[in-house]
């Protein structure tokens, strides 16, 4: 059967000050009246059903998944003892998929994605679990038709077609860093490469095999705490053998080192909402190019993001190209090409001790 592995232990922080530790990005409302989170697990049924949805997240936020996403089973709240990257968490998801499901199909989902249509985001779903059921070794990623010559993503580069090719399943060429925009422009150029959405769709059993092969000591690991589930030693299991696996995204850890993998074209529209900016694309923009989010006036200000929270007025007189965010503890004043400064001051305000504010 196809189980929903949502990933959802990211800390979101360049969406400061409001996500914050105890509540990141994917707990908040930042595109629509329901949660990040809750929109990811509402996306996916009634293809994939609550019961049959998993989310791996922290000890901090475990509590808070459980209560946004009350129809998900508690025991199907995963908690990584530490954050350990994209291959120790679907791992770990993985053998615990095992346990329940020896067949099982795993999706892959990050939380904080927005996506749609929903309907067409499961139709996609749907063609991707018969992908891997007409051939249980294929590993299955989504890639996104880049709509401008983005250099925050990786790229897929497709090769031949997989059976029917308008069923937009393409053999994977080569997976490609970020790059530099001249190299972006000719990616999108050439109509040959997709974004690398982080979407992936695959049997349980295939994955573990596979870090097996290339990762053998995190496998180890893993395999040790598959013979625990169901026991009382389980979550010591857990607690000792996770943080000492190498923290490695599955696309180093498996994809890059391993051929065969196919890009499926993706049907829906996407968007990582990777940081404020986000805002403009999803909330658009007034007259002047700001996007206004709460209560705000403005003179002579333009190509703005302002987010206000209750009834807190934020006035700007004269300013151009910036993002405003205000909370009720903390305000967020920044260039807007400069959201990357926003990691160096949540650097700065640990080092300070002020984490309160984190």
């Amino acid at each position: 059967m196809l189980h929903a592995v949502i990933m959802a232990g990211g800390s979101g922080t360049r969406f400061w000050p409001e996500s914050r530790r105890s509540v990141p990005k994917q707990f908040l409302p930042l595109a629509g009246e329901q949660t990040l989170l809750q929109q990811t697990s509402a996306r996916c049924r009634p293809l994939i059903p609550a019961e049959r949805q998993w989310v791996v997240t922290n000890a901090l936020q475990a509590d808070l998944a459980r209560e946004q996403l009350s129809g998900v089973p508690g025991a199907r709240v995963l908690v990584e003892p530490c954050a350990r990257n994209t291959a120790p968490c679907i791992g770990l998801a993985a053998v615990h998929l095992l346990h329940a499901d020896r067949d099982a199909v795993m999706a892959v989902l990050p939380s904080d994605h927005l996506i749609q249509p929903d309907a067409v985001f499961r139709e996609a779903l749907a063609t991707a679990q018969s992908l891997v059921q007409d051939d249980p070794r294929r590993l299955l990623l989504f890639g996104v038709r880049p709509t401008y010559p983005a250099t925050g993503f990786g790229y897929i580069e497709r090769g031949a077609p997989i059976g029917n090719a308008t069923a937009g399943a393409y053999a994977v060429a080569t997976f490609r860093e970020k790059p530099v925009l001249e190299v972006a422009e000719q990616y999108v150029a050439s109509g040959r490469f997709y974004w690398n959405c982080g979407i992936f769709v695959w049997r349980a059993d295939r994955i573990l095999a596979l870090l097996e092969k290339h990762e053998p000591d995190m496998h180890a690991r893993l395999k040790s705490i598959a013979a625990s589930l169901g026991t009382p030693q389980a979550d010591g299991v857990i607690a000792a053998e996770f943080p000492q696996m190498r923290s490695v995204s599955i696309d180093y850890a498996v994809l890059e080192r391993e051929p065969g993998s196919v890009v499926l074209e993706a049907p829906y529209t996407w968007d990582d909402l990777g940081s404020w900016q986000a805002l403009a694309r999803q909330h658009g923009i007034d007259e002047q190019g700001n996007t206004v989010i709460g209560l705000h006036r403005g003179v002579g200000t333009k190509n703005c993001i302002v987010r206000t929270s209750g009834d807190h007025l934020v006035a700007t007189l004269g300013l151009e190209d910036c993002i405003v965010v205000h909370t009720p503890d903390a305000t967020l004043v920044a260039r807007r090409g400069d959201e990357e400064a926003i990691r160096k001051l949540i650097d700065a305000l640990r080092e300070r001790g002020d984490e309160r504010f984190l």
